[in-house]
């Protein structure tokens, strides 16, 4: 077997295995002892995490995480992925930054020389530009695990209204919008799904207390299930186009959404009383691009704000 075919084989069963010793690899390839161990050393110097364990029971193991084989990738493939992930160096945090760096320099690094020549031609002719936010979001890493593996976690959320709290919620999915992220979660305190915002979570950590997790397995990021809210009042409101627009940009907003066939929409949904303080600040957003129809309270809100924001210039 030629010695490149026999590397890649050889990082497939040690990423498989996890756990060896060399005369099992020695047996299984049909080489000798020294030669595994110079094919080791090498795969240890290419990146493959190998840890050795001395003693009668000793051996060698895969430390933190396996290394994938190599994929080929074509030049079209490898310039998708490297904007896909440049992409991401708007974000002031991500759940996985520091894996994301390092990623794309090897990337960059491991591409023929005319594949970087294009791809730097193309960094000052294409982007896809997110609002810089100065706010860091340290908790991403910790709530994408408990989504992932459906765990509870207690933890330190701050709030304009209510202020600085202790919640325990079970994530349920992340995602980014406008520069800042957001993590849908069940709350325990409110009995019901929440969205929280992740620069908002100061501290996180696995919860102690006992409190069993919902199985929340079904619930993906595409299809977050809808709760009947406490102390509803109707919304009802039209939308010109370019309102449409504007509401679509919110992903929190979309399934709320009727869109006409001549692109103006109209939004009819039951909301929380408690959200006209919210509602009253979107639809001042919204200007002249919605007419908003009812709760009568939230057009006195309205009504409020703009009088307060006068009175400021006159």
């Amino acid at each position: 077997m030629p010695k490149s075919k026999r590397l890649m084989e050889l990082m497939m069963t040690v990423n498989r295995k996890r756990r060896f010793k060399v005369q099992e690899l020695a047996d299984e390839f049909g080489v000798s002892k020294r030669t595994i161990l110079r094919d080791l050393q090498e795969l240890s110097e290419l990146g493959v995490p190998l840890y050795s364990e001395v003693g009668p029971h000793g051996g060698y193991q895969v430390v933190r995480e396996r290394v994938l084989p190599p994929i080929a990738f074509t030049e079209e493939e490898a310039v998708a992925m490297f904007f896909a992930v440049h992409a991401l160096r708007h974000y002031s945090s991500l759940p996985f930054e520091a894996e994301s760096a390092s990623a794309l320099s090897k990337f960059y690094l491991h591409m023929p020389g005319d594949v970087r020549d294009r791809i730097d031609g193309m960094k000052d002719r294409v982007d896809f530009i997110t609002p810089t936010r100065r706010g860091d979001a340290p908790c991403l890493a910790i709530l994408l695990d408990a989504a992932v593996h459906q765990k509870v976690l207690t933890v330190e959320y701050e709030s304009k209204g209510e202020g600085k709290s202790c919640r325990r919620i079970q994530p349920v999915c992340l995602y980014a919008n406008n520069g800042f992220w957001y993590c849908t979660a069940y709350c325990f305190l409110r009995q019901g799904f929440r969205v929280f915002r992740c620069d908002r979570i100061r501290e996180a950590e696995y919860d102690t207390s006992g409190t069993e997790p919902l199985d929340l397995g079904e619930i993906r990021l595409s299809r977050r299930e809808a709760e009947e809210p406490r102390e509803p009042v109707r919304l009802r409101a039209q939308l010109t186009r370019t309102g449409v627009q504007l509401c679509e940009a919110e992903l929190w907003l979309a399934p709320m959404l009727q869109v006409r066939e001549d692109g103006s929409g109209a939004i009819d949904k039951d909301v929380p009383r408690a959200d006209i303080p919210f509602y009253t600040k979107f639809f001042i957003g919204l200007g002249d691009e919605a007419i908003l129809e009812e709760p009568e309270e939230l057009k006195e809100a309205i009504r409020r704000k703009l009088t307060e924001l006068l009175v400021r210039y006159e």
